[in-house]
């Protein structure tokens, strides 16, 4: 290197400091930050204020004008959908009708005794207690006994708390045949029913009286059988173990037999 060169190196270097402190320098004499921002004032703020649309009164009704709610006249013209019709929708097929009624109702005219009627004699009365739990060919010979002998079938409840379900099952059951299908849960606790199928049969000229099941039979005016057999071999059972019985079990064997 020439030592003219190392004479005018730190000559150009110290330019270049001066250089690049120069626009700080100018910019601290006019009283400003070299990269800062104009502060904002409260002139600043009061001019933003006054360009905001100013909200009045009348600009409030005129909105209310324009959207307002439809009259009742209006309201009348407009077109109302029809109801759905609840005959036009599919029914299931069936054979024959069921008294919702006697059904729902628990022991109704049918030779059962109607806790309504405390007082009066009744009897004699033959009572099935089932479920459709049972097996249904166990249920359906019940049924056809049943129907041939006059005896009432009882269930303790609904199926599935539906009484439209409850229906189908017992219509599906008793098809074309006249029976007796009653529901009375309390029927069960007069009688301490614990199991299905249980077989009741009142004495005639029973008197019920009024206890905390409706009403209540004297323990020797019925006799109680229990046990998955037919309604005849539960009546036989009967004239065996109660004798005093025997004459209002015939009377249910001689239907089944003639039937």
């Amino acid at each position: 290197m020439w030592a003219t060169d190392r004479l005018v190196a730190p000559f150009v270097a110290s330019i270049a400091v001066a250089l690049l402190a120069l626009p700080a320098a100018v910019a601290q004499a006019q009283g400003q930050a070299p990269s800062g921002k104009s502060p904002v004032t409260e002139a600043d703020i009061a001019r933003a204020t006054r360009s905001q649309p100013t909200i009045t009164d009348k600009d409030i009704e005129a909105a209310r004008r324009k959207h307002r709610m439809p009259s009742d006249d209006e309201l009348a013209r407009v077109p109302v959908p029809a109801a759905p019709r609840i005959d036009a929708l599919p029914q299931p097929q069936s054979q024959g009708k069921i008294d919702l009624g006697a059904i729902a109702g628990g022991f109704d005219a049918m030779g059962a005794p109607d806790p309504a009627k405390s007082g009066m004699a009744v009897g004699p009365t033959l009572l099935v207690f089932v479920s459709f739990s049972m097996p249904d060919p166990a249920l359906e010979r019940l049924v056809d006994q049943a129907a041939r002998s006059g005896a009432t079938l009882l269930l303790r409840g609904l199926v599935d708390d539906s009484l439209q379900k409850t229906v189908a099952r017992v219509q599906r059951v008793i098809g074309q045949r006249k029976v007796g299908f009653q529901i009375d849960p309390q029927a069960f606790d007069r009688f301490t029913i614990t199991a299905t199928p249980s077989f009741v049969l009142i004495k005639d000229r029973s008197v019920p009286t009024p206890c905390a099941a409706g009403t209540c039979f004297a323990a020797d005016s019925y006799a109680l059988a229990a046990g998955d057999v037919s309604i005849d071999y539960a009546l036989r059972f009967i004239q065996k173990t109660a004798p005093k019985f025997s004459r209002e079990a015939q009377a249910f064997l001689a239907k089944l037999k003639g039937g």
